[in-house]
């Protein structure tokens, strides 16, 4: 994998935000860090990113707050 480096760059992020207290923050970047880590695994396989994710009409979000109908 190339881009192993991010998870590198996530984990001194992660242990930043616990040395400072930011728990919340730490927690997600854990997941983060897991989910980089599955969306390597899956573009060192061949899978291009566009084909594991549905396509959004320009003007849309996926989901979340701030979603446009």
């Amino acid at each position: 994998m190339q881009n192993e480096w991010i998870l590198d760059v996530l984990v001194d992020l992660q242990a930043f935000a616990r040395q400072n207290g930011l728990f919340a923050l730490a927690d997600q970047l854990d997941d983060t860090r897991l989910l980089a880590a599955l969306e390597l695994a899956r573009d060192s396989e061949g899978t291009q990113a566009d084909d594991r994710r549905p396509r959004v009409p320009a003007g849309q979000l996926s989901g979340g707050v701030g979603r446009r109908i």
